[in-house]
């Protein structure tokens, strides 16, 4: 679905998107794979591609940087897969699902707060300000990892 929308949408399609829709789909069908036919498992994982094609572009507009894609494949997409377990899953309710994604996003938070806390005091978040300007590339493998973005 991704590649179809990309195409359609920036008259292209674009081999990112496209490979982070596939990623999206399969996390959108992972929260219940069971009972969903292999047609509504499709739709599923189809608009978990719809998805990442207009989520990378709304975090880009809020200026939040994800250069892999990661929040629209992995927290979006993990969403709507979590929700549409209602859908095919008689025995699920939405209310559940909506108290679980929001345990899990406390727990996750809390849990990366903490961490990152700690790698803060232990180590620091930022590198110098020339090994910035530099890249880390150059300063921690002695060489430029994609030479044609050269600064000059």
């Amino acid at each position: 679905m991704a590649l179809i929308l990309t195409q359609v949408v920036y008259k292209k399609p674009d081999l990112t998107m496209v490979l982070n829709g596939a990623l999206a789909g399969l996390v959108s069908i992972t929260a219940e794979p069971l009972t969903p036919s292999l047609g509504m498992a499709t739709i599923i994982g189809a608009i978990g591609g719809v998805i990442v094609v207009f989520g990378v572009p709304l975090l880009d507009k809020f200026k939040i940087d994800d250069v892999v894609g990661a929040i629209p494949v992995h927290l979006f997409a993990g969403i709507w897969g979590t929700i549409a377990v209602v859908i095919t899953n008689g025995d699920a309710s939405f209310g559940t699902q909506i108290i679980s994604i929001v345990i899990v996003g406390v727990f996750v938070f809390v849990a990366s707060l903490v961490v990152w806390l700690i790698l803060k005091g232990v180590m620091g978040l930022r590198v110098d300000e020339e090994t910035e300007i530099n890249g880390l590339d150059m300063s921690e493998l002695g060489m430029e990892a994609y030479p044609e973005f050269s600064k000059g």
